[in-house]
């Protein structure tokens, strides 16, 4: 049954560790390359059209963007409460390399340092191959000891007939199972279902570890 979304607003704009939200509400982070579609999936997650907002300039996401979430995984549920973090795009040349620099670690000190972070949705262009940006922001994801969900998206633009083996070339490129990597398109509104699905669950997984084994 579809996750029901209770609530999205977005939170705050953050460059500093002192500016993250704080509070024990899990995390979700989403990155890609600037041009993927970040904004569009935020956007059909939430249910709701310019939560996230999308341009027509990659790049402009130039700091963490926050946004909180409530929703139901059941009719009969009570809601939860969830936060969706939208990182900076990379591969985009047209800013200079101290502006690069600036955003790279500030990435990899959120993915390194954010404690209530469960996961990370690593969003490559499904038409293509992954590039060498996307597998090594994978192996970073995976050394950081982060889990990692890989949406393959923009699948709309591929015939129906090549979809399976576009998934499967993403799948082999980034070291991932058969079947691990979920086909998303915004415009056909296909794959928002089953990556809330897997998000909600690692979330409640977080949890429930949580209180199987509370801090000393």
């Amino acid at each position: 049954m579809p996750i029901q979304v209770v609530s999205a607003d977005f939170d705050k704009t953050a460059t500093r560790p002192e500016e993250w939200p704080r509070g024990a509400t899990p995390e979700i982070a989403f990155v890609g390359r600037s041009n993927v579609g970040k904004s569009s999936m935020l956007n059909a997650l939430a249910r709701r059209k310019g939560l996230a907002r999308v341009s027509s300039t990659p790049g402009r996401t130039r700091a963490l963007q926050f946004f909180d979430l409530s929703y139901r995984p059941t009719p009969a549920a009570r809601p939860r409460a969830i936060r969706f973090c939208d990182l900076p795009g990379y591969g985009y040349a047209k800013v200079s390399r101290a502006e690069r620099d600036r955003w790279t670690a500030m990435i990899e000190d959120y993915l390194r340092d954010r404690d209530v972070l469960r996961a990370v949705v690593l969003i490559v262009d499904a038409r293509h191959a992954p590039s060498e940006s996307d597998e090594d922001a994978a192996a970073f994801l995976v050394s950081a000891g982060r889990r990692l969900v890989v949406a393959a998206t923009k699948t709309d633009k591929l015939p129906k007939a090549r979809r399976v083996l576009a998934l499967q070339q993403v799948e082999r490129a980034l070291g991932l199972a058969r079947g691990d990597a979920v086909p998303f398109s915004a415009v056909e509104g296909t794959g928002t279902d089953a990556l809330w699905a897997r998000l909600a669950a690692l979330a409640a997984e977080e949890a429930r570890t949580a209180e199987a084994d509370p801090p000393a």
